[in-house]
Protein backbone atom coordinates (compact mmCIF):
# COMPACT_ATOMS: atom_id res chain seq x y z
CA UNK A 1 0.00 0.00 0.00
CA UNK A 2 1.05 3.64 -0.78
CA UNK A 3 2.59 5.72 2.37
CA UNK A 4 0.89 8.55 3.53
CA UNK A 5 3.23 10.99 1.63
CA UNK A 6 2.27 9.28 -1.52
CA UNK A 7 -1.42 9.23 -1.21
CA UNK A 8 -0.48 13.18 -0.39
CA UNK A 9 1.99 13.41 -3.73
CA UNK A 10 -0.24 11.16 -5.72
CA UNK A 11 -4.02 11.38 -5.00
CA UNK A 12 -6.39 13.84 -5.27
CA UNK A 13 -9.12 14.02 -2.84
CA UNK A 14 -11.22 16.73 -4.87
CA UNK A 15 -11.47 14.22 -7.52
CA UNK A 16 -14.71 11.57 -6.33
CA UNK A 17 -13.17 9.14 -8.52
CA UNK A 18 -9.42 9.28 -6.84
CA UNK A 19 -11.69 8.72 -3.52
CA UNK A 20 -13.81 6.30 -4.49
CA UNK A 21 -10.79 4.24 -5.83
CA UNK A 22 -9.12 4.96 -2.38
CA UNK A 23 -12.25 3.48 -0.39
CA UNK A 24 -12.56 0.54 -2.48
CA UNK A 25 -8.80 -0.28 -2.72
CA UNK A 26 -8.64 0.02 1.45
CA UNK A 27 -11.46 -2.20 1.89
CA UNK A 28 -10.64 -4.85 -0.36
CA UNK A 29 -6.88 -4.99 0.97
CA UNK A 30 -7.45 -4.93 4.28
CA UNK A 31 -10.88 -6.51 4.73
CA UNK A 32 -11.47 -8.56 1.69
CA UNK A 33 -14.45 -6.79 0.45
CA UNK A 34 -15.54 -6.08 -2.62
CA UNK A 35 -17.79 -2.97 -3.06
CA UNK A 36 -19.15 -0.67 -5.76
CA UNK A 37 -20.27 3.04 -5.24
CA UNK A 38 -21.83 5.31 -7.42
CA UNK A 39 -19.79 8.59 -7.79
CA UNK A 40 -23.55 10.98 -7.54
CA UNK A 41 -23.53 9.21 -3.24
CA UNK A 42 -21.43 9.78 -0.45
CA UNK A 43 -18.15 7.86 -0.40
CA UNK A 44 -17.38 6.61 3.50
CA UNK A 45 -13.53 7.30 4.89
CA UNK A 46 -12.72 3.92 5.80
CA UNK A 47 -10.27 4.93 9.13
CA UNK A 48 -13.53 6.98 10.39
CA UNK A 49 -16.03 3.96 10.00
CA UNK A 50 -13.57 1.95 11.56
CA UNK A 51 -13.29 4.30 15.23
CA UNK A 52 -17.32 4.19 15.07
CA UNK A 53 -17.20 0.28 14.87
CA UNK A 54 -14.50 0.27 17.70
CA UNK A 55 -16.42 2.60 20.20
CA UNK A 56 -19.25 0.71 19.75
CA UNK A 57 -17.51 -2.71 20.60
CA UNK A 58 -16.81 -0.78 23.70
CA UNK A 59 -20.36 0.02 24.60
CA UNK A 60 -21.71 -3.43 24.45
CA UNK A 61 -18.61 -5.09 26.25
CA UNK A 62 -16.03 -6.05 23.19
CA UNK A 63 -16.15 -8.53 20.17
CA UNK A 64 -17.44 -11.85 21.69
CA UNK A 65 -21.04 -13.36 20.91
CA UNK A 66 -23.20 -12.58 18.01
CA UNK A 67 -24.57 -8.82 18.51
CA UNK A 68 -26.77 -7.35 16.82
CA UNK A 69 -27.33 -3.66 15.30
CA UNK A 70 -29.63 -1.22 13.29
CA UNK A 71 -27.49 0.82 11.11
CA UNK A 72 -30.16 3.88 10.24
CA UNK A 73 -29.23 5.19 6.86
CA UNK A 74 -26.79 2.73 6.03
CA UNK A 75 -25.89 4.54 2.41
CA UNK A 76 -24.80 2.91 -1.13
CA UNK A 77 -21.58 1.54 0.52
CA UNK A 78 -23.04 -0.34 3.60
CA UNK A 79 -19.82 0.34 5.09
CA UNK A 80 -20.60 -0.52 8.64
CA UNK A 81 -22.83 -3.29 8.40
CA UNK A 82 -19.99 -4.76 6.13
CA UNK A 83 -17.30 -3.98 8.89
CA UNK A 84 -19.11 -5.11 11.39
CA UNK A 85 -19.88 -8.33 9.73
CA UNK A 86 -16.48 -9.16 8.51
CA UNK A 87 -14.86 -7.92 11.89
CA UNK A 88 -16.84 -9.31 14.32
CA UNK A 89 -19.73 -11.98 13.02
CA UNK A 90 -22.36 -9.23 14.06
CA UNK A 91 -26.08 -9.40 12.33
CA UNK A 92 -27.17 -6.00 11.18
CA UNK A 93 -31.06 -4.48 9.77
CA UNK A 94 -29.64 -1.90 7.58
CA UNK A 95 -32.20 0.51 6.65
CA UNK A 96 -32.44 2.76 3.71
CA UNK A 97 -34.99 5.55 2.29
CA UNK A 98 -33.09 6.43 -0.66
CA UNK A 99 -33.46 3.83 -4.27
CA UNK A 100 -30.05 3.89 -5.67
CA UNK A 101 -28.62 3.67 -2.19
CA UNK A 102 -31.13 0.40 -0.95
CA UNK A 103 -29.85 -1.33 -4.64
CA UNK A 104 -26.38 -0.37 -4.59
CA UNK A 105 -26.29 -1.51 -0.55
CA UNK A 106 -28.26 -5.01 -1.41
CA UNK A 107 -25.61 -5.52 -4.41
CA UNK A 108 -22.69 -5.23 -1.54
CA UNK A 109 -24.16 -6.97 0.62
CA UNK A 110 -24.67 -10.06 -2.04
CA UNK A 111 -21.22 -10.04 -3.49
CA UNK A 112 -19.31 -10.27 -0.35
CA UNK A 113 -21.62 -13.20 0.64
CA UNK A 114 -22.94 -11.71 3.92
CA UNK A 115 -26.70 -11.65 3.56
CA UNK A 116 -26.88 -13.99 6.33
CA UNK A 117 -25.68 -11.72 8.44
CA UNK A 118 -27.05 -8.59 7.06
CA UNK A 119 -30.33 -7.56 5.96
CA UNK A 120 -31.27 -3.94 3.61
CA UNK A 121 -34.63 -2.79 3.90
CA UNK A 122 -36.35 -0.47 2.18
CA UNK A 123 -38.17 1.73 4.41
CA UNK A 124 -40.19 5.36 4.12
CA UNK A 125 -38.72 9.11 3.87
CA UNK A 126 -38.18 10.21 7.64
CA UNK A 127 -38.35 6.48 8.78
CA UNK A 128 -35.81 6.17 11.36
CA UNK A 129 -36.28 3.54 14.65
CA UNK A 130 -40.47 2.99 14.96
CA UNK A 131 -41.17 2.59 11.65
CA UNK A 132 -38.72 -0.23 10.59
CA UNK A 133 -38.94 -1.72 13.60
CA UNK A 134 -42.65 -2.13 13.64
CA UNK A 135 -42.01 -6.29 13.04
CA UNK A 136 -39.62 -6.89 14.74
CA UNK A 137 -39.70 -8.38 18.38
CA UNK A 138 -35.99 -8.56 18.80
CA UNK A 139 -33.97 -6.60 21.00
CA UNK A 140 -31.30 -5.19 19.52
CA UNK A 141 -27.72 -4.63 21.16
CA UNK A 142 -27.19 -0.99 19.34
CA UNK A 143 -28.24 1.04 17.22
CA UNK A 144 -25.51 3.57 14.79
CA UNK A 145 -26.11 6.31 12.56
CA UNK A 146 -24.48 8.91 10.68
CA UNK A 147 -27.52 11.60 10.49
CA UNK A 148 -27.31 14.35 7.93
CA UNK A 149 -25.04 16.93 9.01
CA UNK A 150 -26.57 20.02 7.08
CA UNK A 151 -29.79 21.58 6.86
CA UNK A 152 -29.71 23.18 3.77
CA UNK A 153 -27.40 23.73 0.90
CA UNK A 154 -25.55 26.81 2.59
CA UNK A 155 -24.74 24.66 5.60
CA UNK A 156 -23.43 21.84 3.02
CA UNK A 157 -21.26 24.50 1.01
CA UNK A 158 -19.87 25.76 4.63
CA UNK A 159 -21.19 29.61 3.72
CA UNK A 160 -22.84 30.02 7.15
CA UNK A 161 -21.43 27.19 9.61
CA UNK A 162 -17.92 27.16 9.55
CA UNK A 163 -15.75 28.84 11.25
CA UNK A 164 -13.62 31.42 8.83
CA UNK A 165 -10.55 30.48 10.57
CA UNK A 166 -10.96 26.80 9.52
CA UNK A 167 -9.17 25.71 6.47
CA UNK A 168 -11.62 24.79 3.63
CA UNK A 169 -12.17 20.64 3.63
CA UNK A 170 -9.43 19.25 1.96
CA UNK A 171 -11.54 16.47 0.33
CA UNK A 172 -15.08 16.33 -1.73
CA UNK A 173 -18.44 15.79 -0.49
CA UNK A 174 -20.35 13.50 -3.09
CA UNK A 175 -23.36 13.12 -0.82
CA UNK A 176 -26.92 12.93 -2.21
CA UNK A 177 -29.39 14.99 -0.82
CA UNK A 178 -30.85 12.59 2.02
CA UNK A 179 -27.59 11.56 2.58
CA UNK A 180 -26.10 15.62 3.74
CA UNK A 181 -29.60 17.26 4.74
CA UNK A 182 -31.87 16.93 6.51
CA UNK A 183 -34.87 19.66 7.87
CA UNK A 184 -33.10 20.98 11.13
CA UNK A 185 -29.89 19.28 10.33
CA UNK A 186 -28.17 16.74 12.42
CA UNK A 187 -29.73 18.35 15.54
CA UNK A 188 -32.99 17.58 14.74
CA UNK A 189 -32.40 14.57 13.01
CA UNK A 190 -31.20 12.82 16.12
CA UNK A 191 -33.25 14.63 18.74
CA UNK A 192 -36.04 12.40 15.97
CA UNK A 193 -34.16 9.45 17.44
CA UNK A 194 -34.17 10.37 21.00
CA UNK A 195 -38.10 10.66 21.03
CA UNK A 196 -38.35 7.24 19.10
CA UNK A 197 -35.82 5.91 21.83
CA UNK A 198 -38.61 7.10 24.54
CA UNK A 199 -40.79 4.89 22.96
CA UNK A 200 -38.81 2.02 22.23
CA UNK A 201 -36.89 1.96 25.26
CA UNK A 202 -35.03 -1.54 26.16
CA UNK A 203 -36.15 -2.46 22.76
CA UNK A 204 -32.52 -1.88 22.32
CA UNK A 205 -29.25 -2.00 24.62
CA UNK A 206 -27.29 1.20 23.85
CA UNK A 207 -28.82 3.93 21.50
CA UNK A 208 -25.83 5.67 19.49
CA UNK A 209 -25.32 8.97 16.35
CA UNK A 210 -21.81 9.99 15.10
CA UNK A 211 -22.27 14.29 15.10
CA UNK A 212 -20.15 16.35 12.33
CA UNK A 213 -20.71 19.20 14.39
CA UNK A 214 -19.31 19.80 18.08
CA UNK A 215 -22.09 22.53 18.87
CA UNK A 216 -24.80 19.68 18.57
CA UNK A 217 -23.43 17.74 21.29
CA UNK A 218 -24.11 20.08 24.42
CA UNK A 219 -27.85 20.47 23.49
CA UNK A 220 -28.55 16.92 22.64
CA UNK A 221 -27.11 15.84 25.76
CA UNK A 222 -29.53 18.34 27.73
CA UNK A 223 -32.26 16.93 25.62
CA UNK A 224 -31.33 13.37 27.07
CA UNK A 225 -31.39 14.44 30.64
CA UNK A 226 -34.26 16.36 30.32
CA UNK A 227 -36.45 13.13 29.22
CA UNK A 228 -34.97 11.40 32.11
CA UNK A 229 -32.25 9.45 30.45
CA UNK A 230 -29.66 8.69 32.70
CA UNK A 231 -27.14 6.25 30.89
CA UNK A 232 -25.46 8.98 28.47
CA UNK A 233 -22.09 9.28 27.31
CA UNK A 234 -20.08 10.89 24.46
CA UNK A 235 -16.93 10.45 23.06
CA UNK A 236 -15.07 11.84 19.60
CA UNK A 237 -12.95 10.71 17.09
CA UNK A 238 -10.48 12.32 15.14
CA UNK A 239 -8.70 11.18 11.83
CA UNK A 240 -6.52 13.43 10.34
CA UNK A 241 -7.64 17.20 10.05
CA UNK A 242 -11.33 15.74 10.39
CA UNK A 243 -12.80 15.67 13.98
CA UNK A 244 -16.19 13.85 14.55
CA UNK A 245 -18.27 13.37 17.66
CA UNK A 246 -20.21 10.72 18.70
CA UNK A 247 -23.10 10.16 21.47
CA UNK A 248 -24.39 7.43 23.21
CA UNK A 249 -27.44 6.57 25.80
CA UNK A 250 -29.44 3.60 27.38
CA UNK A 251 -32.36 2.90 29.45
CA UNK A 252 -30.76 -0.32 30.82
CA UNK A 253 -29.59 -0.29 34.27
CA UNK A 254 -27.08 -2.87 34.25
CA UNK A 255 -25.26 -1.84 31.18
CA UNK A 256 -21.04 -0.20 32.01
CA UNK A 257 -20.71 3.15 30.68
CA UNK A 258 -17.92 3.70 28.97
CA UNK A 259 -16.13 7.10 30.50
CA UNK A 260 -16.16 10.19 28.25
CA UNK A 261 -12.80 11.64 27.06
CA UNK A 262 -11.19 13.67 29.73
CA UNK A 263 -11.13 17.30 28.75
CA UNK A 264 -7.12 17.06 29.85
CA UNK A 265 -6.87 14.42 27.83
CA UNK A 266 -4.55 14.70 25.11
CA UNK A 267 -1.18 15.49 25.49
CA UNK A 268 0.04 19.11 25.51
CA UNK A 269 1.65 20.32 22.17
CA UNK A 270 5.79 20.21 21.85
CA UNK A 271 5.89 23.86 23.70
CA UNK A 272 8.95 25.52 21.74
CA UNK A 273 11.69 26.15 24.68
CA UNK A 274 12.26 29.88 25.39
CA UNK A 275 15.53 30.86 24.39
CA UNK A 276 18.03 33.10 24.60
CA UNK A 277 21.79 33.03 22.77
CA UNK A 278 25.22 34.16 25.08
CA UNK A 279 27.35 35.41 22.32
CA UNK A 280 31.05 34.42 21.67
CA UNK A 281 32.34 38.04 24.04
CA UNK A 282 30.25 37.55 26.18
CA UNK A 283 31.19 34.07 26.95
CA UNK A 284 34.56 34.79 27.08
CA UNK A 285 33.92 37.62 30.08
CA UNK A 286 32.06 35.16 32.14
CA UNK A 287 35.25 32.67 31.39
CA UNK A 288 37.50 35.32 33.04
CA UNK A 289 35.31 36.21 35.86
CA UNK A 290 33.89 32.17 36.58
CA UNK A 291 36.35 31.63 38.73
CA UNK A 292 35.52 34.17 41.59
CA UNK A 293 32.52 32.75 41.96
CA UNK A 294 34.55 29.34 42.37
CA UNK A 295 33.67 27.49 38.76
CA UNK A 296 37.28 25.62 38.26
CA UNK A 297 36.10 24.41 34.84
CA UNK A 298 36.05 27.10 32.73
CA UNK A 299 34.50 25.82 29.09
CA UNK A 300 32.22 27.94 27.88
CA UNK A 301 28.91 25.82 28.91
CA UNK A 302 30.41 24.96 32.60
CA UNK A 303 31.32 29.14 32.81
CA UNK A 304 27.40 30.09 31.76
CA UNK A 305 26.00 27.51 33.83
CA UNK A 306 27.99 28.64 36.96
CA UNK A 307 26.43 31.92 36.37
CA UNK A 308 23.02 30.57 36.19
CA UNK A 309 23.18 29.05 39.00
CA UNK A 310 24.78 31.97 41.41
CA UNK A 311 22.17 34.02 40.06
CA UNK A 312 19.50 31.65 40.40
CA UNK A 313 20.72 31.00 43.75
CA UNK A 314 20.63 34.83 44.94
CA UNK A 315 17.08 35.09 43.71
CA UNK A 316 16.07 31.67 45.74
CA UNK A 317 15.17 29.68 42.89
CA UNK A 318 15.30 25.82 43.73
CA UNK A 319 17.48 23.72 41.25
CA UNK A 320 19.66 21.17 40.72
CA UNK A 321 21.94 19.74 38.32
CA UNK A 322 20.52 16.42 36.44
CA UNK A 323 21.62 14.15 33.64
CA UNK A 324 21.69 15.10 30.04
CA UNK A 325 23.29 14.97 27.17
CA UNK A 326 27.03 15.34 26.51
CA UNK A 327 27.51 17.96 24.83
CA UNK A 328 25.57 20.31 27.40
CA UNK A 329 24.03 21.12 31.07
CA UNK A 330 20.92 20.67 32.70
CA UNK A 331 19.43 22.13 35.40
CA UNK A 332 15.89 21.81 36.92
CA UNK A 333 14.28 24.73 37.95
CA UNK A 334 11.26 24.94 40.85
CA UNK A 335 10.61 28.44 41.34
CA UNK A 336 8.06 28.20 45.03
CA UNK A 337 8.01 32.65 44.94
CA UNK A 338 8.56 35.51 42.78
CA UNK A 339 11.87 36.64 43.46
CA UNK A 340 12.64 38.58 40.44
CA UNK A 341 10.07 41.08 39.69
CA UNK A 342 10.47 44.45 40.64
CA UNK A 343 13.73 43.70 41.79
CA UNK A 344 15.41 47.34 41.03
CA UNK A 345 12.32 49.00 42.93
CA UNK A 346 13.52 45.80 45.74
CA UNK A 347 17.21 47.34 45.73
CA UNK A 348 16.14 50.56 45.88
CA UNK A 349 14.16 50.25 48.76
CA UNK A 350 17.02 48.64 50.09
CA UNK A 351 19.47 51.22 49.28
CA UNK A 352 16.98 53.85 51.19
CA UNK A 353 17.17 51.55 54.51
CA UNK A 354 20.51 51.30 54.53
CA UNK A 355 21.40 55.21 54.30
CA UNK A 356 18.57 55.33 56.96
CA UNK A 357 20.49 53.04 58.98
CA UNK A 358 23.17 55.30 60.30
CA UNK A 359 20.96 58.07 61.78
CA UNK A 360 18.74 56.03 63.17
CA UNK A 361 21.83 54.11 65.37
CA UNK A 362 25.02 56.74 64.89
CA UNK A 363 27.76 54.84 66.18
CA UNK A 364 31.79 55.62 65.98
CA UNK A 365 31.87 53.54 62.42
CA UNK A 366 28.89 54.76 60.94
CA UNK A 367 30.88 57.54 59.21
CA UNK A 368 33.68 55.70 58.41
CA UNK A 369 31.13 52.97 56.49
CA UNK A 370 29.27 55.73 54.65
CA UNK A 371 32.78 57.71 53.60
CA UNK A 372 33.89 54.14 52.12
CA UNK A 373 33.26 53.38 48.52
CA UNK A 374 30.17 51.51 47.68
CA UNK A 375 31.41 47.47 46.56
CA UNK A 376 28.77 46.54 43.40
CA UNK A 377 27.72 42.92 43.73
CA UNK A 378 28.33 40.55 40.87
CA UNK A 379 24.78 40.67 39.09
CA UNK A 380 23.87 43.88 39.55
CA UNK A 381 24.69 46.94 37.41
CA UNK A 382 26.69 50.18 39.35
CA UNK A 383 23.97 51.79 40.62
CA UNK A 384 23.17 55.16 40.49
CA UNK A 385 24.50 57.49 43.80
CA UNK A 386 20.91 57.13 45.51
CA UNK A 387 20.37 53.40 44.38
CA UNK A 388 23.56 52.11 46.45
CA UNK A 389 23.55 48.44 45.99
CA UNK A 390 25.99 46.72 48.70
CA UNK A 391 27.32 47.65 51.82
CA UNK A 392 30.68 46.63 53.65
CA UNK A 393 30.56 44.02 56.18
CA UNK A 394 29.86 46.56 59.19
CA UNK A 395 26.63 47.82 57.64
CA UNK A 396 25.52 44.05 57.14
CA UNK A 397 26.28 43.35 61.01
CA UNK A 398 24.15 46.73 62.06
CA UNK A 399 21.56 45.89 59.32
CA UNK A 400 20.75 42.55 61.27
CA UNK A 401 20.85 44.14 64.67
CA UNK A 402 18.56 46.73 63.93
CA UNK A 403 15.87 44.79 62.09
CA UNK A 404 16.94 40.65 61.86
CA UNK A 405 13.36 39.99 60.06
CA UNK A 406 15.17 42.27 57.14
CA UNK A 407 17.97 40.67 57.48
CA UNK A 408 16.69 37.11 57.03
CA UNK A 409 15.38 38.26 53.95
CA UNK A 410 19.15 38.80 52.23
CA UNK A 411 21.08 35.23 50.74
CA UNK A 412 23.54 34.08 53.45
CA UNK A 413 24.67 31.62 51.08
CA UNK A 414 28.44 32.36 49.75
CA UNK A 415 28.36 33.10 46.37
CA UNK A 416 30.84 31.31 45.52
CA UNK A 417 29.07 27.79 46.19
CA UNK A 418 26.21 27.75 44.30
CA UNK A 419 26.01 23.85 43.37
CA UNK A 420 26.83 23.27 47.43
CA UNK A 421 23.63 25.69 48.26
CA UNK A 422 21.39 23.60 45.74
CA UNK A 423 22.54 20.45 46.95
CA UNK A 424 21.66 21.29 50.84
CA UNK A 425 18.54 23.23 49.92
CA UNK A 426 16.23 22.24 52.36
CA UNK A 427 13.52 21.38 49.43
CA UNK A 428 13.85 19.10 46.44
CA UNK A 429 13.49 20.95 42.97
CA UNK A 430 11.87 17.69 41.85
CA UNK A 431 9.39 16.79 44.74
CA UNK A 432 8.29 20.66 46.63
CA UNK A 433 4.69 20.49 46.86
CA UNK A 434 3.75 24.00 46.26
CA UNK A 435 5.33 25.90 43.19
CA UNK A 436 4.93 28.18 40.95
CA UNK A 437 6.57 26.86 38.23
CA UNK A 438 9.34 23.88 37.12
CA UNK A 439 11.09 24.11 34.34
CA UNK A 440 14.55 22.60 32.87
CA UNK A 441 16.97 24.86 31.64
CA UNK A 442 19.85 23.31 29.08
CA UNK A 443 22.81 25.27 28.04
CA UNK A 444 24.65 23.87 25.05
CA UNK A 445 27.04 24.95 22.85
CA UNK A 446 26.42 26.12 19.02
CA UNK A 447 29.58 26.79 17.53
CA UNK A 448 31.12 29.68 19.57
CA UNK A 449 28.22 30.63 21.08
CA UNK A 450 26.31 29.38 23.94
CA UNK A 451 22.62 28.98 23.85
CA UNK A 452 20.16 28.75 27.02
CA UNK A 453 16.69 27.14 26.44
CA UNK A 454 13.99 27.29 29.29
CA UNK A 455 11.70 24.01 28.88
CA UNK A 456 8.26 24.27 30.45
CA UNK A 457 7.53 21.38 32.64
CA UNK A 458 4.26 22.15 34.71
CA UNK A 459 2.87 25.62 36.51
CA UNK A 460 0.67 28.19 37.31
CA UNK A 461 1.49 30.44 34.32
CA UNK A 462 4.23 30.39 31.63
CA UNK A 463 4.54 34.06 31.46
CA UNK A 464 7.01 33.71 34.95
CA UNK A 465 8.91 31.27 33.19
CA UNK A 466 9.34 33.90 30.87
CA UNK A 467 10.07 36.60 32.85
CA UNK A 468 13.17 34.38 34.97
CA UNK A 469 14.44 33.59 31.33
CA UNK A 470 14.38 37.51 30.83
CA UNK A 471 15.93 38.06 34.29
CA UNK A 472 18.59 35.14 34.25
CA UNK A 473 19.33 36.60 30.79
CA UNK A 474 19.95 40.75 31.64
CA UNK A 475 22.32 39.28 34.58
CA UNK A 476 24.45 37.39 32.80
CA UNK A 477 24.77 40.75 30.43
CA UNK A 478 25.01 43.29 33.54
CA UNK A 479 27.55 41.22 34.70
CA UNK A 480 30.12 41.66 31.58
CA UNK A 481 28.88 45.22 30.91
CA UNK A 482 30.15 45.96 34.61
CA UNK A 483 33.05 44.49 33.69
CA UNK A 484 33.94 46.08 30.65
Amino acid sequence: MMSTNELRRGLNFKDPEAVRALTCTLLKEDFGLTIEIPLERLIPTVPLRLNYIHWVEDLIGGQGNPRRGIDIGTGASCIYPLLGATMNGWFFLATEVDDICFNYAKKNVEQNHLAELIKVVKVPQKTLLMDALKDESIVYDFCMCNPPFFANQLEAKGVNSRNSRRPPPSSINTGGVTEIMAEGGELEFVKRIIHDSLQLKKRLRWYSCMLGKKCSLAPLKDELRKQGVLKVTHTEFCQGRTMRWALAWSFYDDVPVPSPPCKKRKLEKARKPITFTVLKPTVAELQTQAPSIGCTDTSPTESVSAWLEKILTDLKVLHKRVPCGEAELSLFLTAVENTWIHTRQKRREQGRHLRELPRAQPTSTCSTDASAPSVPDTDTPTPAPEEPTAEGSNAKERNEQQDPEKSADVPMESPTEPKQVAAGSPQNPETVQHFLFKCLVNVKQEENDVVVEMHWVEGQNKDLMNQLCTCLKNSLFRQVAKAT
